[in-house]
């Protein structure tokens, strides 16, 4: 047995703990499948300003996925869970779920401003755009994450954002990823399980959100707790890929009892909807003190509810007068869904205040499975790493590996291999009556 199936027989559970225990962090260099020529600096990490420099771009830019046919694949599998069906390789991005759900913590700032906030509605405000921020990452990203394997982790320590992360799957079937994640400094935690269900409708694959995410702002003793829009990624058959999510996003402070009720909005017959967020803040006492309005993909504002309904009435009066003689266009279409046009900028309401604005991408995004500079760095191993990860880690899996360095024949042998080395773990623990526990 080389250390690689060492490794991933510890993943998934095949050996005993004794040799899940035996097994040496450092004895997976042999293991990676990745070139590690470009981290050469004497084993130094690269600073900047005095600041740890992060990778800004993966090994090789992304594949072509015109030449695969995808309707031969997901022809039987409209109305299914696609987390039970074996899917292609075509369809990934090189990170783990986990890693995916590390890419919260982007913006890290927004919980830091909140903790030093004296006014718990301004306190809601910043968490509001966290939570918004938080799938910021989703726009234009419409390849999967892989399914991490059953007690696969991932750690991420970042001093310059001043957080660490760990999260682990902690289930099968279901699928359950757990994460914890907290201040350097103390002031926060911030802690979920995650459950993606994800179906084919013909056209689109939906992922609805399942878990609850909290937020406890240790200084101020208050948790908020929230779960997330659902996102839809349309014509997976025919046409341009394009990504809208959807749904009420509650917010509650379950120590003050103030609410934030965030409505992600559906594109709608004419698109005008696309991307955008509104919602507001109330009291316990239900009276509301902001309204909190922009766009996922863009920046989110706030502002006087007053303001902003009067703001509203006149531009209804406007849109009513500009489209009195337009035609409706048909809504049905058994090609492809067109992707309605954006509008980039969103129309701010005089005297609002900017919650947020996201981050511009690095002009090689789209060749990099439209990855922001964040998502760019989450599987970089950076020197002396090796020695300090556990064995279980998303960076040492050469599925992953293989995919992000443009070896996508290598990346499908070994995704195949770890799905049915997993297969056999849960039928030789089904066998022996075990039950899985974490690590």
């Amino acid at each position: 047995m080389n250390n690689e199936d060492e490794f991933y027989d510890a993943v998934t559970g095949l050996d005993s703990d004794e040799s899940y225990e035996g097994v040496s962090e450092a004895s997976f260099k042999d293991a990676l499948v990745f070139d590690g020529s470009s981290q050469k600096d004497n084993g130094s990490v690269p600073q900047e300003n005095g600041i740890k420099k992060h990778r800004k771009s993966l090994p090789a830019p992304m594949f072509s996925r015109n030449t695969m046919s995808v309707w031969s694949i997901l022809k039987k599998c409209i109305g299914l869970e696609l987390s039970k069906i074996t899917m292609p390789i075509v369809f990934n991005e090189p990170l783990s779920f986990l890693q995916r759900i590390t890419e919260y913590m982007e913006h890290t700032y927004l919980i830091n401003r909140a903790c030093s906030l004296p006014d718990s509605i301004e306190r809601m405000q910043a968490v509001a755009a966290f939570a918004v921020s938080a799938v910021a990452s989703q726009w234009d990203r419409t390849g999967k994450p892989f399914n991490p394997l059953l007690g696969e982790t991932y750690e991420l320590t970042r001093e310059e954002q001043g957080f660490r992360l760990v999260s682990e799957q902690v289930s099968h079937h279901p699928p359950v990823s757990a994460f914890h994640a907290e201040s350097l400094v103390g002031d926060f935690v911030f802690h979920g399980s995650i459950y993606p269900k994800l179906k084919f409708w013909g056209k689109s694959v939906e992922a609805e959100p399942k878990g609850t995410i909290t937020l406890e702002l240790l200084k101020h003793n208050e948790a908020y707790t929230w779960s997330n829009p659902y996102c839809c990624v349309h014509n997976i058959i025919l046409g341009k890929l394009w990504i809208e999510q959807y749904g009420t996003v509650e917010i509650v402070n379950h120590s003050t009892g103030d609410k934030c009720v965030l409505n992600f909005k559906p594109c709608g017959m004419f698109g005008k909807e696309l991307h955008k967020v509104e919602g507001y803040i109330q009291d316990k006492s239900k009276k509301k003190h902001c309204v909190i309005y922009g766009k996922w993909t863009e920046c989110m504002w706030s502002i006087d509810p007053q303001a902003y309904e009067t703001h509203k009435k006149s531009e209804k009066k406007g849109d009513n007068k500009k489209h009195k003689h337009e035609e409706p266009e048909g809504a049905d279409n058994d090609d492809a869904d067109d992707m309605p046009e954006v509008q980039e900028t969103v129309c701010v309401v005089p005297g609002s205040t900017l919650l947020w604005r996201i981050d511009s991408r690095p002009a090689h995004s789209a060749t990099m499975y439209n990855f922001t500079n964040f998502a760019m760095s989450l599987n970089e191993l950076e020197p002396g790493m090796e020695a300090m990860l556990a064995p279980t880690d998303c960076r040492f899996r050469p599925d992953i590996r293989a995919m992000e360095n443009g070896k996508m024949d290598e990346a499908s042998r070994e995704k195949e291999r770890l799905e049915e080395k997993q297969r056999a773990a849960r039928k030789e623990r089904s066998r022996n009556e075990e039950e899985w526990s974490t690590r």
